[in-house]
């Protein structure tokens, strides 16, 4: 079953069909998918398109769906092409035909772009949470040997002696950049598409604020030919993943080498992964 592709009269080839498959790596979006075709079948009954009755059932229908994925062996012999033609196929087996009534009004652009918008703005809350707990330790860490000086360095040589929390300071301003590009990107990403159509509108009025209320967005789009192409939200978030990344290559980097044999003046312990594991030599 393909949710695209009706006025075609033969399949994909092989070769293509094997490229644009993506189940295997965008299935974790299946919850933002669920809650999303549930707030969107709300939105179906408030103009009209479902009875109560009708809404009713594919509610619930998602809900065992979402029940079951928890489970590894949900995916085993899938052959869909990716989670959205999952979600579908499993709706209709237990809803029947009603659940072809999911897709009235609603394209497989505005489909992704709300799932992968609900997925990032989730994730970029679990980014920030884990900075702030990089942060707290930093901030144990400088406490604890808030006396002791450490040798400052341009271009691998000493310039200047400095306090250890003066360093460890400097990668907590690094963190405290990071956490606000992610809180940028939350916000960039927590605009809801629905209502968009595949590129000019639907043709359904849909009452959008109300299923942003729904979703938990902060707003509502403004222009569907935008929504349509837009991707800027995704680099947003890709951006601020590359420079925490790169923000902790160079702070693993710096103790890897402090730690060495050549600079000689930190130690760590034997398990690596606890901030209280990192002591200055004295």
């Amino acid at each position: 079953m393909k949710l695209w592709g009706g006025r075609f009269e033969t399949g994909p080839g092989e070769v293509f069909e094997r490229f644009g498959n993506s189940l295997h790596f965008d299935r974790r979006l299946i919850d933002c998918d669920i809650r999303g075709s549930q707030a969107f079948a709300r939105a179906l009954e408030r103009v009209g398109i479902l009875t109560a009755e009708e809404l009713e059932q594919i509610v619930h229908a998602f809900e065992q769906i979402r029940v079951e994925a928890a489970a590894p062996a949900f995916y085993e012999g899938a052959a869909d092409e990716d989670v959205h033609t999952l979600v579908i196929r499993k709706l209709k087996e237990r809803a029947g035909k009603v659940g072809d009534k999911i897709h009235t009004g609603r394209s497989r652009n505005e489909q992704v772009s709300l799932d992968t918008r609900m997925w990032l703005r989730e994730e970029c809350a679990d980014l920030q949470a884990l900075l702030c707990s990089v942060m707290g330790h930093l901030l144990e860490l400088a406490q604890l040997y808030s006396g002791a000086i450490v040798p400052g360095y341009t271009h691998m040589r000493r310039a200047q002696a400095v306090l250890w929390p003066h360093y460890l300071l400097a990668y907590f301003e690094m963190f405290l950049r990071d956490w606000e590009r992610f809180e940028d990107a939350r916000r960039r990403a927590n605009i809801l598409p629905l209502g968009s159509g595949a590129l000019a509108g639907s043709g359904f009025p849909f009452d959008r604020e109300a299923i942003a209320r729904d979703l938990g967005f902060d707003g509502i789009t403004r222009n569907s030919m935008d929504v349509s192409g837009d991707r800027d939200f995704a680099l947003d978030f890709l951006y601020a993943s590359t420079v925490t990344m790169i923000h902790l290559s160079r702070l693993a980097e710096d103790w890897i080498l402090y730690s060495s044999e050549e600079f000689g003046w930190l130690e760590l312990g034997d398990n690596v992964t606890s901030g209280s594991s990192l002591l200055p030599q004295k």
